[in-house]
């Protein structure tokens, strides 16, 4: 069955090849950007089946139209695809406070101020698919984009959160964790810290000169990504996790492996630390 998509952050990378792909296999798109112009090549070749919405998920005037627009154009939001977000390059102590705040408020409290939008329609419906773009920075942390992780490991924490709280009301929740794909992440979509502090030469800021180098060429394809997602949402039993790349595969093994080193490495004294009365 054809679905009604509302997709966040299209006028580059993941938003832009997702809305294509959905809207290529028939769907009908949101298809949303701070600037419409950026998106209008994509609704002039389906002037029919998408709608260009003007959307800052900061605003939460802009949040609340923009979902009303939707409704109001197709009668139904069957997918919601949570894109918008930015990166930022900075060791932990040379971050800059302004840009930090400004990467939660778009990266966390923009996807869940969107989602608390939609989720009445959804309820209502007693359907739908919240698809949550996070990272596998939200599962595994690397020096040089701490606060970045910060903002996924939170996107992360609450999709697994609501995930159980809307499963009985016919709503899925699925968490899209990527390594490196070839969008505008690491490009201009991402600013450096203006702090520099040379201590850090060898661990954050050869993160940073890495990740820079390699964009353009990741090995993740963003057509290939946004067709696995609309494999998932087609899912009759869907993920709640889905790493994207084997960047991210191996990234999550090592994860799990340091992870259960620690369990049982410390597990005396995890277990001594409760003392039930007697």
């Amino acid at each position: 069955m054809n679905k009604v998509w509302f997709i966040t952050g299209c006028s580059t990378g993941f938003g832009r090849n997702i809305a294509l792909e959905v809207l290529k296999n028939g769907n009908k798109v949101a298809v949303t950007s701070r600037n419409t112009d950026d998106v209008k090549d994509i609704v002039d070749q389906y002037p029919d089946t998408s709608i260009a919405i003007k959307l800052d998920v900061t605003k939460n005037d802009q949040v609340k139209a923009a979902v009303e627009q939707a409704t109001n154009k197709f009668g139904r939001i069957d997918v919601l695809v949570n894109n918008a977000g930015i990166g930022y390059f900075g060791a932990i102590e040379e971050s800059e406070e302004e840009e930090v705040r400004r990467m939660f408020e778009i990266n966390f409290f923009g996807l869940a101020q969107v989602t608390n939008a939609i989720l009445p329609v959804m309820r209502s419906q007693r359907s739908g698919h919240i698809i949550n773009i996070s990272s596998v920075g939200g599962m595994m942390a690397l020096p040089g984009i701490g606060f970045y992780n910060a903002t996924k490991f939170a996107v992360t924490g609450y999709s697994e959160a609501l995930a159980k709280e809307v499963a009985d009301m016919g709503i899925k929740v699925t968490i899209i964790a990527p390594s490196g794909f070839r969008t505008d992440w690491a490009g201009r979509s991402a600013n450096n810290s203006k702090i520099v502090i040379e201590d850090y030469k060898s661990t954050a800021h050869s993160t940073q000169e890495m990740i820079r180098k390699n964009s353009g060429v990741q090995p993740g394809d963003p057509v290939r990504a946004a067709i696995a997602i609309m494999k998932v949402v087609d899912a009759e039993k869907p993920p709640v996790r889905l790493l994207l790349g084997v960047g991210a595969l191996k990234g999550a093994r090592a994860k799990i492996t340091e992870l259960q080193n620690d369990i049982d490495s410390w597990e005396e004294t995890t277990v001594w630390a409760d003392n039930p009365p007697s």
